[in-house]
């Protein structure tokens, strides 16, 4: 999931109620928890706002994915240090990530009030009745069973197009690079019924898009259901709606999953399947327990069954040990692939993962650069190959938004994920509408409405 900051949730005004600003940064997963608590807040009544200068509540909601997250996060808690000094009674609480990560640290800064891990959120209105009396509120417990069902979350997405539903949490994967175990906890899915209830109140308030999240949803199981079940009844109770998900692990990616999204129109032809790196070798190292070959057979089997969907993927540049026959191994996998897009990184070694603790971090910073500069620029001719294939081509797009580039223009994304542009017309978010390409660059379509 690409790490972002995401503005703060929209504005649900209350007369004479204490109000509360969320700031989030990282994956759709820290979106969907802020929505979560922005609801467990509005219960315990509080109103949300985007101006931080009415709040009476501070949260940042964090991510420890990398260190550069981290690090503005932390320069972020100085900034809303200043408002605390105009108004004392400003409470400023981390949660997430970084509280569960570094919860010592965030309480040794007097600036911060309040500390919650990604388990505690429930106990928020609790914690800030705490810090009431000048005491810290600290809560970074990991459930094995916390799952948030039963929670109708305050949706940020302010045109009303797309949403969130997360369907489990916590990850028992343990890859070397990663911090999410540790943050997070183990595995546990949501009981379906909860996620088809979700799903069909959104349905009612007129959302045109959903994407069912977890750290891997393949390994989704409850109740006796596996994802790709749940996926098909999520098919079929969203039928005017698309529907998306994210994050596959390849490992677990199985035939019966390809299967069902081309059997449902409304499941999108779009899989995230991150790689991480192209060498066998480096992928042992990882812990990601699939071969590079194995990973390619998976490729294959999507274009097989699913010939015109869209591939996304990870990678990490410059991992522990990475020799330039590993680094050219990626590239050559890049290419065969194809990859439509990717996010791509330099290795950031994370406290306390696998690897922080059994290996060297020993690629030198500008030899990271370099290889991530040359991924980089490979993924940039296959993200334009993949492109030009669209030239002349009809699509449908669903309108999400204004252009950030003109008031004009407006963009949507078609079911392969790719962004477009076109005149506005007469359109607004929320429509289907079929847009023939006329231009096209690595980033973005452009097209007239047919």
């Amino acid at each position: 999931m690409k790490e972002r900051i995401i503005s703060s949730i929209r504005p649900i005004y209350k007369e004479q109620s204490p109000k509360l600003y969320i700031e989030t940064y990282g994956c759709q997963m820290n979106v969907n928890d802020s929505e979560i608590v922005a609801a467990i807040m509005q219960k315990a009544g509080y109103s949300i706002t985007r101006d931080i200068g009415e709040a009476n509540v501070v949260l940042i909601n964090t991510c420890s994915v990398r260190d550069n997250a981290e690090q503005r996060v932390m320069g972020r808690i100085e900034q809303f240090g200043a408002e605390k000094k105009k108004r004392p009674s400003l409470n400023i609480g981390i949660i997430g990530c970084m509280a569960e990560r570094l919860k010592e640290r965030l309480l040794e800064n007097r600036i911060v009030d309040l500390v919650a891990g990604p388990d505690a959120y429930r106990e928020l209105p609790k914690l800030l009745e705490t810090t009431a009396s000048g005491q810290q509120g600290i809560n970074v417990l990991l459930s094995r069973d916390e799952t948030y069902s039963g929670i109708s979350p305050v949706r940020l997405d302010k045109t009303g197009v797309s949403a969130y539903i997360s369907i489990m949490r916590g990850c028992n994967n343990v890859c070397a690079f990663c911090v999410v175990p540790y943050t997070r906890g183990a595995e546990r899915s949501r009981p379906p019924g909860t996620i088809l209830d979700e799903v069909r109140e959104l349905a009612d308030n007129g959302y045109r898009e959903i994407t069912l999240l977890g750290q891997n949803v393949n390994s989704y199981r409850s109740e006796e259901m596996n994802f790709s079940r749940l996926l098909a009844a999520v098919a079929r109770a969203a039928s005017g709606m698309r529907v998306r998900f994210s994050t596959s692990h390849p490992k677990d990616m199985g035939v019966d999953v390809l299967e069902t999204i081309a059997g449902y129109d409304n499941i999108c032809n779009s899989i995230h399947l991150p790689v991480q790196s192209g060498s066998t070798a480096m992928l042992q190292k990882m812990n990601r327990k699939y071969t590079r070959d194995e990973y390619l057979q998976k490729i294959e089997k999507i274009r097989e069954v699913i010939p015109d969907c869209s591939i996304s993927t990870d990678i990490i540049a410059g991992f522990c040990g990475e020799t330039l026959d590993d680094h050219r191994h990626t590239l050559s996998l890049m290419e065969t692939a194809a990859f439509d897009a990717a996010f791509m990184f330099k290795y950031s070694e994370r406290p306390n993962t696998r690897a922080a603790r059994h290996f060297s971090d020993d690629v030198p910073e500008n030899e990271k650069i370099r290889r991530l500069t040359e991924i980089i620029d490979l993924q940039s001719r296959l993200s334009l190959a993949s492109h030009a294939k669209e030239y002349g081509q009809t699509v449908e797009v669903l309108v999400e938004d204004v252009s950030k580039r003109s008031e004009n223009d407006l963009c949507g994304r078609t079911p392969q994920n790719k962004t477009v542009i076109f005149p506005k017309n007469h359109y607004r978010a929320g429509d289907l509408v079929k847009v023939k390409i006329t231009e096209y660059t690595q980033a973005t379509l452009k097209g007239e409405t047919v």
